[in-house]
Order: structure tokens, then sequence, then C-alpha cells
């Protein structure tokens, strides 16, 4: 009985071809990751963060800095569907600016509503859209809306922009 062997010669262009798939998709979960932690778009059920600018050594006109923006404040919204209550915070402020509010209509982290308190003074909004505050509500504390990704680059002390969402 004899053996016969076969040499088969695989084309370079084949040669390690189960190695580029797996480093394209690692690399596109990668990108997908770092964008849904830039915009928010992953976070605890029933929570959303607004993140504010100030204007140093100049003014606002509208949402444009004539300065220079530095990061500024984190509010954070969580909102409690089952007891229609929206606690809020500051983060990061060693006062602990914090409240609540109730008989809100909370449809989501993100979209809710609820009756004007006295805490509104606490903080920026009674009322979240589409996980953007709404501005210009009488007693609430002014803001300036910047995006996460913005916010953190200004935190490093990077100048992005002179513009806020707001």
């Amino acid at each position: 009985m004899t053996t016969s062997s076969y040499i088969v010669d695989v084309p370079a262009s084949r040669r390690g071809s189960g190695v580029m798939p797996a480093v394209v998709l690692l690399l596109l979960l990668l990108i997908l990751g770092v964008a849904s932690w830039a915009t928010d778009f992953l976070m605890l059920q029933g929570e959303s963060t607004v993140y504010t600018a100030s204007c140093v050594d100049g003014q606002w006109a509208g949402n444009t800095c004539n300065g220079h923006l530095k990061a500024g404040e984190r509010f954070r919204f969580r909102a409690l569907k089952a007891h229609r209550e929206v606690l809020f915070w500051t983060v990061g402020d060693n006062a602990g600016e914090s409240g609540h509010f109730r008989n809100c209509v909370v449809e989501d982290g993100r979209n809710w509503s609820c009756p004007a308190t006295g805490d509104l003074a606490r903080t920026i909004t009674h009322r979240m859209t589409k996980g953007h505050p709404v501005e210009g509500v009488p007693g609430a504390l002014d803001f300036h809306h910047i995006p996460k990704w913005q916010w953190v680059a200004l935190d490093m002390g990077l100048p992005v922009t002179h513009r806020a969402i707001n």
C-alpha cells in the first residue's frame, strides 16, 4: 500500500484571512463603544446627565463664549417611573446640591416633566425631552449645555470650541 501526499499551495491573498475580519470586528466594536460612551447613548436606566460649560475671561453672547470655555458642573437626573419622582444632584459637588421632584409624568430617563417646586432653585430644569433639559425655566439655575465628549476635552484642558448647545 502506497501513501500519497499532496501539498496544497494556498495563495498569499488567502493566508491569514481569518484574522483580518476579527480585527475589523473588534475595531468596529471599539468605535461603537466609544461613540456610545461619548454621546451617553448607553446609561443607567432612568438616568441622564447634563454637562455644562462656563465662559472664562469673556461673556456669553447667546450660545457663544467670547472668552474660553471651561468644563462646568454636571447635573444628573434619575427618573423613578414607579414612584413618579425625579431625583437630581450635582456630580462631584462637595456641597452635594440635591433634591427631588414629586408627582412627575415619567416616560423614561430621557423624557419626563415635573411640577416646579422650591427644589428647582438647586438645579437647571424640571423637564427633560429626548435627553435634553428644557431651557429658560424661571427659578432654575442658568446653564450652557455641551456634549459629554466636549466636556471631557475641556476638563482635560483642550480648547475644543467656543459654542454651547444652548
